[in-house]
């Protein structure tokens, strides 16, 4: 088996193709949660908290210092932690949610039974004909 063949095989197996959209879909996802926090749940956190924005809050380590061309400011940036942890809290949640959704959907559907292979049929008509006969 060539090397190609083999490749082609491992592409072709669903598990593979279903990380691949779920990737993708991952990515978009993201810019949706990002645009949600920043725009829509954290600015009316900062107005509450007096018109803070988040995204701004840090600790500066070293100031910039405008004389010196290689100076640059070093700082911990806080805001942009918290809309980073919250962004993760509302990709959690949904994703949980998502999950319970999908385990009640499979707790739902009742489980069909499995058609007896070919030698359990065969037992099977032997034991009635055996039950049959007097």
């Amino acid at each position: 088996m060539s090397i190609f063949s083999e490749f082609r095989e491992f592409i072709a197996r669903g598990n593979v193709i279903d990380l691949a959209v779920g990737v993708i879909i991952g990515g978009a996802f993201n810019k949706i949660v990002d645009s949600l926090v920043n725009q829509v749940v954290m600015p009316p956190i900062g107005l509450a908290l007096g018109g803070i924005d988040f995204s701004k809050l840090q600790f500066v380590l070293k100031p910039d210092d405008p004389a010196t061309a290689a100076s640059e400011l070093v700082a911990i940036q806080y805001g942009a932690f918290i809309n980073t942890l919250i962004q993760f809290l509302i990709v959690a949640w949904v994703i949980f949610m998502l999950v319970k959704g999908v385990n009640a959907m499979r707790r739902a559907q009742p489980a069909e039974p499995e058609a007896p292979t070919p030698s359990e049929a065969l037992l099977t008509e032997i034991r009635d004909l055996l039950k049959s006969r007097p």
